[in-house]
């Protein structure tokens, strides 16, 4: 069972980045910075599932497997969270758009880079997609939120077919 779980955990890991280079190449929606991190945490938790589903380690392992999907699902919501309260401020309180990420990566040190990032700009708090009446940091709250469940539940539960 823990196998199949996390083969679940990395192909819809695998389906949300489907849909966020769908939603960039056929919508036109350009990702912001903060929703360039949001998918470098799905894409490394969508890895480590895949890992762990192909190395099918015993309980230990899979509890490690664990412990680096959680923690990478609980990076993604904080910044997913951020991302949501930079949407939710009022206009002309959010720093304007400043320089892309790559020139950002290229000029300083990636911790500042994070740290510029995280404060958010225009460009993040622009909505330009809803669905159900949430924008695309609610969804990818909700969904890595929903895969953090599904990760405890497939490494840090008894397997009883193997014990």
């Amino acid at each position: 069972m823990r196998r199949e779980l996390n083969l679940a955990g990395a192909l819809s890991c695998a389906g949300l980045l489907g849909y966020a280079w769908y939603a960039q190449a056929v919508l036109h929606l350009d990702p912001c910075p903060l929703c360039i991190f949001q998918r470098i945490g799905v894409a490394a938790a969508g890895v480590l599932f895949l890992l762990v589903t192909l190395q099918h380690p015993r309980r230990l392992g899979a509890r490690l497997y664990g412990v680096l999907i959680v923690a990478t699902l609980l990076a993604t919501i904080g910044v997913a969270a951020r991302h949501l309260w930079v949407q939710a401020q009022p206009p002309g309180t959010v720093p304007t758009c400043g320089a892309g990420l790559s020139y950002l990566l290229q000029v300083f040190p990636l911790t500042d880079v994070i740290r510029k990032v995280l404060t958010g700009s225009g460009e993040c708090a622009r909505v330009t997609w809803r669905f159900l009446g949430l924008t695309m940091p609610a969804w990818v709250l909700i969904a890595a939120a929903a895969l953090l469940v599904l990760a405890l539940c497939a490494n840090f539960s008894a397997d009883r077919r193997r014990a």
